[in-house]
């Protein structure tokens, strides 16, 4: 007899780990699936993996996942997060592998009422809408209705479970049962759900509607400040730019990997401090590599550099290697070398 295989969405999560453990728990074999994008990655669901013993495939959904976040067709949750499009995303892609590689069920740990947002009934019913396609919901499958994976036989809907709400009681029980070691607590992983990531984020695709996955991962990696640049004599249209600022040797070491055609790189030529980024969109900042010698003051009114009022070419420049300075702290009321570098 053809043994029943299952793709299981890993979040690293508890839930979906002991939705994994129910399945193995019926004979059918597992695999775990996760999915990375600029906002999660899958060192949690890695460990997961590890913990229960199955396989994992990772599936980068990054390009999907900005163009989610940038119109959600289901809206956003309390920050950025676009949950409900999320999942549905993921159920999908999930579907394509199913039918690719020849697995037979498609699993999550999601749980009733576990998040309201996300995790309700009409939640549930919309994803699965969205989706197209059947899920299996083993901690919560005998409040639901009943998928074509029970009806065919694949899995005994009398050893799946009814948990609904938010009491974690019932998953520590199955902890103790299923003999796992180590799981994360509930809910993060995803930086969407951050409010300060999220008002960064928000603030980028204000600032660049076609933003790409390079863009948003600029982010991570440093302070960010937004300036207008000045394209004529009469300010008309607004065109931002970016500058990134290091904060410290992984943040530069980052952003020197991330660097574009036509960005600016900012670094103190004598000594050690911040590498600066900075990143032009639908303009051209032409500059020679060269040199600026700077005074950085001991105090810096932070605020009036964000103003959004235009500058030229030598401002936006200066500004960069103010705030680069400022960021050595050693530098402050000094003069300080800086080097800036065109990328070609």
């Amino acid at each position: 007899m053809k043994k029943v295989k299952a793709l299981v969405l890993l979040s690293g999560g508890l839930d979906s780990m002991l939705a994994a453990k129910l399945l193995q728990e019926q004979g059918i074999e597992v695999t775990g699936i996760v999915f990375t994008s600029n906002f999660y990655n899958a060192e949690r669901a890695k460990k997961a993996a590890k913990q229960i013993n199955v396989p994992l495939k990772i599936v980068d959904i990054s390009v999907e996942m900005l163009k989610l976040v940038k119109n959600p067709p289901s809206g956003h949750g309390k920050n950025l997060n676009p949950c409900i499009d999320c999942h549905a995303l993921m159920i999908k892609k999930t579907a394509e592998i199913l039918k690719q590689e020849y697995f037979d069920i498609i699993a999550t740990g999601e749980t009733l009422g576990q998040r309201p947002f996300s995790q309700n009934k009409q939640s549930l019913f919309r994803v699965a809408k969205l989706s197209g396609v059947d899920v299996l919901r083993p901690l919560s499958a005998k409040l639901l209705p009943v998928t074509k994976y029970e009806e065919k036989g694949l899995v005994d809907r009398e050893r799946l479970l009814d948990i609904k709400g938010r009491s974690r009681e019932r998953q520590t029980d199955l902890v103790k049962k299923f003999n796992i070691k180590e799981y994360p607590s509930p809910g993060g992983g995803c930086m969407l759900t951050e409010q300060s990531w999220s008002e960064k984020l928000k603030e980028m695709t204000i600032n660049w509607p076609n933003c790409d996955t390079g863009d948003v991962e600029l982010l991570k990696y440093g302070r960010s400040f937004w300036v207008n640049l000045q394209t004529g004599l009469i300010f008309k249209k607004k065109n931002p730019i970016l500058i990134i600022i290091g904060r410290d040797k992984e943040d530069n070491d980052q952003l020197e990997k991330m660097v574009q055609k036509n960005d600016i790189e900012i670094t103190l030529k004598d000594e050690a401090g911040p590498t600066t980024l900075v990143r032009i969109k639908n303009h051209e900042l032409k500059i020679m590599n060269h040199e600026i010698l700077m005074s950085i003051p001991k105090k810096l009114d932070i605020e009036d550099l964000k103003s959004r009022r235009p500058r030229n070419k030598k401002e936006i420049l200066e500004i960069a290697c103010l705030l680069t300075g400022w960021y050595a702290l050693k530098a402050r009321g000094r003069k300080i070398n800086f080097q800036l570098r065109i990328i070609n």
